[in-house]
């Protein structure tokens, strides 16, 4: 199959834009602290610094209901480039906080595709990984990079991961993440993807044996946790990357491992059996309060 997918004519979206502003409102930063609240834990030691991951809360595309695909997502060939596999996964991204957004200002989100690249799984067939970079200004000045990694894929039949023996950690958290947190998290988010809030779509139709947990939003719970466990160090970046699906109402470990003291940190989530769900680094600055 991957001889039909015409790589050539995806990677002419390479450079394509999106521009669209947005403005972090007092209910909005009340909505996402209460949505996160009881999943994690909120840093309030620095007075300037907002919630981690709310940016993924702004200025997401407003498409009209003739504008979704099956799924729920918006139909590719705007955008994104039109790639003909029809499961859509963010597998990974790269934030750098460069300077705490302010309540109330505008902030303009400028995304640019910077790659398309095919490639081949023996297990999973082909693969077309998107690389988007997210650009966050306030006042003409960048405030948040985000530089993503969405993978597209075909449909295949759910496979548990393999369990591990868990390791030992600096920090943990454990949760249970419910269907009322992701319908919260898709809300804030204007996520329409089905398989976090529609159940027999999920099971019947991509095969999943429930709804799924947000990338972003366990990615989000991490990024406090760590900020939280250093209050008085900013956080500069966060890698993530996905490793495996996780759902509701299956129990997680949220993990922070140090090796030293100011060190940069190593974080996972990981499920009962001990399977990496997803895996996180952290890197801190000095607090210049």
């Amino acid at each position: 199959m991957s001889q039909e997918i015409a790589i050539d004519h995806l990677r002419s979206w390479i450079g394509k834009q999106d521009r669209e502003s947005d403005t972090i409102t007092p209910e909005l930063l009340k909505r996402y602290q209460a949505t996160l609240s009881g999943f994690t834990e909120l840093n309030t030691e620095l007075p300037s610094q907002l919630p981690l991951g709310i940016h993924w809360c702004l200025a997401q595309p407003a498409i009209a209901a003739e504008g979704l695909g099956v799924d729920g997502h918006p139909c590719k060939g705007g955008f994104m480039p039109p790639v003909p596999l029809p499961r859509r996964m963010w597998a990974a991204s790269k934030i750098r906080f460069l300077q705490a957004p302010t309540i109330g200002v505008a902030i303009e989100r400028t995304s640019t595709i910077a790659d398309v690249v095919l490639k081949h799984s023996a297990a999973s067939g082909p693969l077309v990984f998107v690389h988007v970079d997210h650009h966050y200004s306030q006042y003409n000045k960048t405030v948040i990079e985000d530089h993503q990694t969405i993978v597209y894929r075909q449909l295949s039949t759910y496979q548990e991961a393999a369990a591990q023996q868990i390791p030992t950690a600096t920090r943990t958290l454990m949760i249970t993440p419910d269907n009322i947190l992701l319908f919260r998290y898709s809300g804030i988010t204007f996520n329409s993807h089905r398989i976090h809030y529609d159940q027999h779509y999920t099971t019947a139709e991509e095969g999943y044996p429930g709804l799924v947990v947000q990338g972003p939003m366990m990615a989000s719970l991490l990024m406090n946790l760590a900020q939280a466990h250093r209050p008085r160090d900013p956080l500069q970046s966060f890698e993530f990357r996905g490793l495996a699906p996780t759902f509701a109402d299956q129990t997680l470990r949220l993990a922070i491992t140090e090796h030293s003291a100011g060190a940069d940190s190593a974080l996972d989530i990981r499920n009962k059996q001990g399977a990496l769900i997803m895996s996180a680094s952290a890197k801190f600055g000095d607090n210049n309060e």
